[in-house]
């Protein structure tokens, strides 16, 4: 299945090498940061009557995951960049492990030391809750990005159509596969969001497919170490696993390193949602004929302006209002407080090297 090629794909932002370099720090510490202006105090920009000088705090999973380093580094052109732009103070902090009790003691220090406003992707539906509405009750505008907490944010920032990710990958796999074999599912942790509805529509658009089946889905916590072991652990489980969707960036850069021998290579399909850099050696190799993803920087950028949007107060959630995301254009709020970035895009051998992100 070949999906449409988004605007992003055929400007020039995409097409500058971006830096992926991983993030290195200790749990809930600080791992780059923007003083472009005073976080004193804030005042109203004299252009939109967006507030400068806010103190926005940037909550990943986890830090050292080459995927948020790219959606929140100024280098990048990721959210910092964004805040850059706007003035304001922007700080990229979280846990080293993909867990709500990692991610927590990051947002309370976040808050205890004078945050404006919290981007982050929810490690948990619910778990963070209680520290997120504490922190709302306070004033602080939490804004939630690639992964939702939705009971307990202003806004969420979705990468693309939840269903579209989860159907598409399927349709990947199903195309390589002639519609035919057992599969598997190396998902990140058990708790998150996206990854649980993404593959509850994975679920729906199997059942288009009745000789695909099903067989198991495994969570590798986006740690590099687990995600190995549990895709090792399908292939002796299921020796005649003939593919395995990995919607982690994560966790398909793993898979594929296991996937990668005479054994397995051509004889184990494998798609999901990765970065080009990190998967370009095995499109090569013919280990990965095809995956999907987004830009990770121009969805850190989006979250960024829209935070700084909601917190000057210019809007508020509604669906229906409009607001700019700079170079990246103009968005509309959805249902639920939701604004979409827009559709994956598939990459493959014809395509990949033209990417460097």
């Amino acid at each position: 299945m070949k999906l449409r090629q988004t605007a992003w794909l055929t400007s020039g932002l995409v097409m500058v090498s971006v830096l992926l370099a991983a993030c290195s720090s200790s749990g809930g510490s600080s791992a780059s940061s923007s003083t472009s202006a005073s976080a004193s105090s804030t005042s109203s920009a004299s252009s939109g009557g967006l507030k400068t000088g806010l103190k926005v705090f940037i909550i990943p999973k986890n830090l050292g995951n080459n995927y948020f380093t790219t959606a929140d580094s100024a280098k990048t052109g990721g959210a910092i960049a964004a805040l850059d732009t706007l003035g304001e103070t922007g700080t990229e902090t979280s846990g080293t492990a993909a867990t709500p009790a990692s991610q927590i003691p990051a947002i309370q220090a976040a808050v205890s030391k004078g945050a404006n406003v919290l981007i982050l992707s929810a490690t948990d539906p619910t778990a963070l809750c209680p520290t997120l509405e504490s922190a709302m009750k306070r004033g602080i505008t939490v804004v939630t990005y690639d992964s939702d907490a939705p009971t307990c944010r202003d806004l969420f920032i979705n990468q693309a159509s939840t269903a579209e990710i989860g159907t598409s990958e399927v349709d990947v796999l199903a195309s390589e596969l002639h519609d035919t074999g057992d599969i598997a599912i190396v998902s990140a942790a058990a708790s998150a969001t996206n990854q649980n509805a993404w593959i509850g529509y994975m679920k729906q658009e199997l059942t288009k497919y009745p000789n695909m089946k099903l067989v198991s889905i495994v969570y590798g916590n986006d740690d590099p170490t687990t995600a190995t072991q549990v895709t090792q652990g399908l292939l002796e489980q299921y020796p005649n696993l003939k593919g395995i969707i990995s919607p982690t960036t994560v966790g398909i850069v793993a898979a594929a390193a296991v996937l990668d021998t005479a054994k397995y290579r051509g004889k184990v399909l494998l798609t999901g949602l990765g970065t080009p850099d990190s998967l370009k050696k095995y499109v090569a190799d013919g280990t990965i004929k095809e995956f999907e993803l987004w830009n990770p920087a121009n969805l850190g950028y989006l979250a960024a302006y829209a935070a700084v949007e909601y917190a000057s107060g210019k809007i508020n959630g509604t669906q229906g209002q409009s607001f700019s995301a700079g170079k990246l254009g103009t968005f509309t709020i959805g249902a639920d407080k939701t604004v979409l970035l827009g559709p994956p895009f598939t990459f493959n051998a014809s395509n990949i090297n033209n990417f460097n992100f």
